[in-house]
């Protein structure tokens, strides 16, 4: 089949009957619901781009094993050049949606092509099945360019207790049983981000296992509409009917969240990655490069998030008229500097990229990682400046309605006007850009995903210091530094004698 069309995707969607529980009502046809119809729109936008002449040939390649057409986030990069290509894609994306939606399908696209790349990993710590299950599996998304979610983290119950040890037995995700046709899995996972308008669903989990944890140690795929499997959404952010006007961007990319129960379903045994093996669930990541090739996806698409709302506050600032003060200037300067900070980092990890010996082009995971570490304080940041800029603005915009009814359309014409040449309309529909990025539960559940889209930061921050000290065991430039100072010193001490002398 190769690329799909936005078509294609809403058909896709439209076919299928998984259960899904918003408010405490069973959602029966996701694709006319309210909260779920924009987003689902917005998402065909994105494999429509796979067909516009404009976008063909920078996101998309040929496949060498089916002369179908693919997309380049299926593409396992040889090289420097194969990463950029793979970069084309995320960018593309990420700027149609301005990086608001973190769960595009490009992004569990290169998690699942990281996973197929290094097959061995499922053989050696698994059987050999599970290696062609993976490979297979790889090929079945590729091929028919599905869109997939996951969910590997386990539901908040009690953190200090490890799975096994929890009240519930199966709170968290794991094997009731092995039957003849696969695995009877039961328990929960979270966060399954864009789960009721995506064709399947992908287990894996953190490497946090313990021994006794083994029958939670698992990965595994099934179709997002299996027999047994619940989606529970959380609140919506956004109603569904709320004007684009009013929402500009609330409206349009809202990315549902939901944790998955699994109800003594059945796991088929070639959709089997890992089973019940606690080894193998703490290796994946690091063994398979799931954690660093998706880092890849994840920092263009912050580039472009956190670049669209450094646009948003310089022009909030430009249109009253507060950039002229310096510091409202210093402030704008930070959020440009961060900016260019990312997109140096991410540049810098494709240049310096090595190959494994798999034969795979990995980026350079340092500045990946230095990514991640920023972002979680850079773009609170980042929206703590819209806000101070902002000031007062942000609480006392009309709406559209206003705007459109002739008694009172000149004050507000008058009255909300900007700087000269900023019309009222222009001004007050800035300022709901803003809002919605900095006031709206929407804008809030962005910078909580930004905080936490790539695990605990200051765990994420302990690990990479941990990694930098095994890979610097000694430090030699304060080496050279101590021994060029020692031997200054003795051959000055042997000056003075020799001048005592």
């Amino acid at each position: 089949m190769g690329i799909r069309t936005g078509a294609d995707y809403i058909k896709g969607v439209k076919s299928r009957q998984p259960e899904i529980w918003l408010r405490g009502e069973r959602i029966t046809d996701v694709y006319n619901h309210p909260v779920f119809t924009q987003p689902i729109k917005e998402l065909a936008r994105l494999y429509d781009m796979q067909h516009d002449p404009e976008y063909q040939e920078e996101i998309t390649h040929i496949c060498e094993e089916t002369g179908e057409r693919v997309n380049n986030s299926f593409l396992i990069p040889r090289d420097g050049e194969d990463l950029q290509k793979r970069r084309r894609v995320f960018e593309i994306w990420a700027e149609a949606t301005f990086g608001l939606m973190g769960r595009t399908p490009d992004f569990l696209n290169v998690v699942l092509t990281s996973f197929a790349t290094n097959d061995w990993f499922f053989r050696e710590y698994g059987e050999d099945r599970f290696g062609e299950n993976i490979i297979n599996y790889y090929r079945y998304v590729r091929d028919n360019d599905l869109f997939l979610t996951h969910a590997i983290v386990n539901p908040q119950n009690d953190r200090s207790k490890s799975s096994h040890e929890q009240e519930s037995e199966y709170s968290h995700l794991g094997v009731v049983r092995e039957a003849e046709d696969g695995l009877i899995v039961r328990g929960s996972k979270m966060l399954a981000t864009l789960a009721p308008i995506t064709d399947e669903v992908i287990i894996y989990s953190y490497p946090s296992f313990k021994p006794g944890d083994e029958k939670f140690a698992l990965s595994f795929a099934l179709p997002i509409d299996t027999p047994g499997l619940k989606i529970y959404c959380r609140e919506e952010t956004q109603d569904g009917k709320r004007s684009t006007w009013d929402h500009p961007l609330a409206s349009r990319f809202e990315e549902m969240d939901a944790v998955l129960v699994f109800d003594d379903v059945l796991v088929p045994w070639d959709r089997v990655f890992i089973n019940q093996n606690v080894e193998a669930g703490n290796l994946l990541y690091p063994k398979t490069g799931a954690n660093l090739q998706p880092s890849h996806q994840s920092a263009v698409r912050g580039l472009a998030k956190i670049s669209f709302v450094t646009d948003v506050t310089c022009a909030i600032a430009d249109s009253i008229g507060v950039d002229g003060f310096l510091n409202v200037q210093n402030q704008l300067s930070e959020l440009i500097q961060g900016v260019e900070t990312i997109r140096a980092l991410v540049r810098t990890a494709e240049r310096e990229f090595t190959i494994t010996e798999q034969g795979e082009a990995i980026p350079n995971i340092v500045p990946l990682e230095t990514v991640r570490g920023l972002l979680p304080n850079m773009y609170p940041r980042a929206i703590e400046i819209l806000q101070t800029i902002a000031a007062g603005g942000l609480l006392m915009s009309p709406t559209g309605a206003d705007f459109n009814n002739p008694e009172i359309a000149d004050d507000m014409n008058k009255y909300y006007a900007g700087r000269s040449g900023i019309s009222s309309e222009k001004r007050v529909r800035l300022f709901k850009l803003a809002w919605d990025l900095s006031g709206e539960a929407f804008g809030q559940r962005l910078l909580q995903y930004e905080r936490y889209y790539s695990g605990d930061p200051v765990r994420k921050m302990g690990m990479f210091y941990n990694v930098h000290k095994r890979n610097n065991p000694s430090y030699s430039r304060v080496d050279r530094a101590l021994e060029e100072s020692l031997l200054m010193s003795e051959e000055y001490q042997s000056s003075v004698e020799e001048v005592i002398k």
